[in-house]
């Protein structure tokens, strides 16, 4: 299943860049996983491996309309889909108080 939705996820990046010329394609599936790679001449790209037991690491990337590139890798495993990128949001820190009052918790275990 996780080789048919990268496939798909590749297909859909060709037809929204259906201006673009390929420049490197590599679609191989071999007993113990797969490597899918796919370049196009305006600066997207996406490429990923996979095992046999569905552990996926990938990477993808293209130039915004602003120019900003824009990179996105990501890790799909038993833990599930793993992003990371200086563009993704990111949590707020957490307040003062909250993280004492975990410390308080943590040292008064309840009885029960």
């Amino acid at each position: 299943l996780s080789l048919q939705l990268l496939v798909c996820a590749l297909a859909a990046l060709v037809v929204a860049n259906e201006n673009a010329e390929v420049k490197e394609l590599v679609n191989d599936v071999n007993v113990d996983g797969f490597v899918s790679k796919l370049v196009l001449d305006n600066g997207v790209a996406a490429s990923a491996t996979g095992d046999v037991h569905g552990n996926i690491d990938g990477v993808f990337e293209w130039v915004s309309p602003e120019g900003e590139h824009v990179r996105v890798s990501y890790k799909a495993d038993e833990n599930g889909y793993q992003p990371q990128s200086d563009l993704l949001p990111t949590p707020p820190p957490v307040p003062e108080a909250i993280l004492k009052a975990i410390a308080y918790i943590q040292a008064h275990p309840s009885k029960e």
